[in-house]
């Protein structure tokens, strides 16, 4: 069946978390190397990366301390420096080729709104925060495939995260890419799991419009 939507994952698949991570060790008061070492220990055991916090403040609730952010001034920013350079290229590239774009990924509903404002070649935009579930539960994926109005076979997911993006979009019947970069795209990308899974392993994004539209 071939692809006719293609939906992206947020965080480092089209933006790079590391303004994001500094935020949030300068928040807590750790040194950023310290916060980003225990992230990648955290990462490389398979666990949840919102685990890292307990290392530094056991009990830390990620979620009144994101509201406490936003209501110092300091919350979640999302402009086009943060953007991957292949990310709006290859968004604008896809949509030139007529395949339906679209965003999702488990983000607060404040990050859907500040993605929108970067008026990026998409057709929809939506994030965990808006739906109330997040990855890798399934109804996330029911979410994604409502959203992009495809049978689930022609759609494809695009993230760097084993657990959370490729292996759940695969059991809901979509279809499976996993993009090497950021710590756990790096990690993965050469993993059993990932190789058997996933419909592609790429390095950038600018490579799916040839990969999904051969000869156009």
């Amino acid at each position: 069946m071939a692809i006719t939507a293609v939906v992206f994952d947020v965080g480092e698949t089209l933006l790079d978390d590391t303004r994001e991570f500094a935020a949030w060790a300068d928040w807590i008061g750790v040194p950023r190397h310290t916060f980003s070492a225990v992230l990648g220990a955290v990462t490389a055991e398979g666990r949840n990366n919102a685990e890292t916090f307990q290392y530094f403040r056991p009990g830390f609730d990620l979620a009144a301390e994101r509201q406490k952010r936003e209501d110092a001034g300091l919350g979640e920013q999302i402009s086009e420096t943060d953007l991957y350079p292949d990310a709006r290229p290859a968004l604008a590239e896809l949509q030139a080729r007529g395949l339906w774009g679209g965003i999702a990924g488990n983000q607060t509903a404040r990050a859907a709104q500040l993605l929108a404002d970067l008026n990026l070649p998409v057709d929809a935009i939506a994030t965990s925060g808006q739906w109330g579930v997040a990855k890798p539960d399934q109804d996330f994926f029911a979410h994604v495939a409502e959203l992009a109005g495809a049978d689930r076979g022609s759609i494809l997911y695009v993230g760097d995260h084993r657990d959370n993006d490729v292996i759940p979009a695969h059991e809901a019947g979509l279809r499976t890419a996993l993009i090497r970069r950021g710590p756990w795209g790096f990690m993965w990308a050469d993993d059993p799991i990932v190789t058997a899974t996933a419909d592609y392993v790429i390095s950038s994004l600018t490579e799916l419009p040839d990969l999904l539209c051969p000869g156009t």
